[in-house]
């Protein structure tokens, strides 16, 4: 799934309209080789073993080039820590509880996605 020794792979729903359009604006600044994107939505998706793929449409993923799943708010970091004019946002979630506090939203988020989505489509189709 995975290019280069040094390439992230995103995980992401593209059956979301947010998400396909928060990550477009990712892949119009993301440096050459330094992220794989993987719309998990597509049909011919291959679901990596240990996973599913309602498991990976649920939360955001990143695969680390060392193979580590990480999910949510630590797999958005990990995005920004690549983008450039992103970077100093990645050093503020770093700070004592910040990414706590950043997953706490995450979290309440997915909880409305479903209207947040249906508001979105609405909007902007």
């Amino acid at each position: 799934m995975q290019s280069e020794e040094n390439t992230s792979t995103v995980l992401f729903d593209g059956s979301c309209p947010i998400c396909t359009a928060e990550i477009n604006q990712y892949k119009l600044i993301t440096p050459t080789s330094q992220i794989y994107w993987v719309d998990v939505s597509a049909p011919d998706f291959i679901v990596p073993t240990g996973k599913t793929k309602e498991e990976l449409m649920q939360r955001f993923h990143v695969i680390k080039p060392s193979g580590e799943y990480i999910s949510g708010a630590a797999a958005f970091v990990h995005v920004w820590e690549k983008l450039p004019g992103w970077r100093k946002l990645a050093a503020v979630a770093k700070l004592p509880g910040a990414l706590q506090a950043m997953e706490f939203g995450y979290t309440s988020f997915l909880k409305i996605r479903p209207r947040v989505q249906s508001l979105f489509k609405k909007r902007f189709t």
